[in-house]
């Protein structure tokens, strides 16, 4: 046995411990003060992952643009956010419906760890983060004054925006890929150019046919002619 130890075996066995567990079994033993105390860690343990991988691609995608331009930008977004369709967001084959579509979004916002706002009226359901969980949050954070780069030129993959941040085209992007697959939009951002805290809304319009024309243009697209 060690002489010269630092951790005890007990520290270590609670080290090696995921928190998820631990705070399981603090909410079994009763312990509501640790379980709070660890829900935080947990976030915080989370967070650290979130936003080190948020950066790793904005800075990947920062060097494609930087030496590669906005085409081989956005073959490097299609190509990530095809393999993630096909993986991580698998379909059946079968569309989700509207129901199902809001709450599956708010399901993976809310691994952003920000405040939701969701709005209903008889058009549509809007979700808002305060902020933006990836986009905002780096400009919050300073990620472009630390040497991100902004997309100068409007293109398709910027909603038609000059200057937008690198990171932000992943959006455009995945409409595109959307339409291109299935020949309309489903769930749309609702952005404003100055993209502030709060300003980036995510849309889902009960009936395709409501989405309106300008959302389709801004990428490059055209919206189908519906019989009405």
């Amino acid at each position: 046995m060690a002489e010269n130890r630092t951790f005890t075996e007990d520290e270590l066995k609670t080290m090696q411990t995921r928190t998820l567990d631990l705070l399981q079994a603090a909410i079994d033993a009763g312990d509501k003060d640790l379980a709070k105390q660890l829900a935080q860690r947990m976030k915080e343990e989370f967070n650290f992952l979130h936003d080190g991988y948020m950066f790793w691609v904005a800075g990947l995608q920062t060097y494609i643009y930087n030496n590669h331009g906005i085409k081989e930008l956005e073959a490097a977004e299609r190509l990530s956010h095809t393999i993630e369709m096909n993986t991580v967001f698998k379909s059946t084959g079968e569309k989700p419906d509207f129901r199902a579509r809001v709450e599956f979004a708010a399901k993976a916002m809310h691994g952003h760890m920000q405040a939701m706002e969701i709005k209903e009226d008889d058009e549509k359901v809007v979700i808002t983060m305060k902020p933006c969980g990836s986009g905002e949050r780096i400009i919050e954070k300073g990620g472009y004054e630390a040497g991100l780069a902004t997309v100068k030129e409007r293109h398709a993959i910027t909603y038609g925006f000059e200057n937008m941040p690198v990171y932000c085209v992943h959006c455009p992007a995945v409409e595109l890929l959307v339409v291109e697959a299935t020949g309309e939009l489903d769930m749309v951002r609702l952005i404003k150019e100055d993209r502030k805290h709060g300003s980036c809304h995510f849309g889902f319009y009960k009936d395709a046919k409501d989405i309106p024309e300008e959302l389709y243009t801004r990428i490059g697209k055209t919206k189908p002619k519906y019989d009405r």
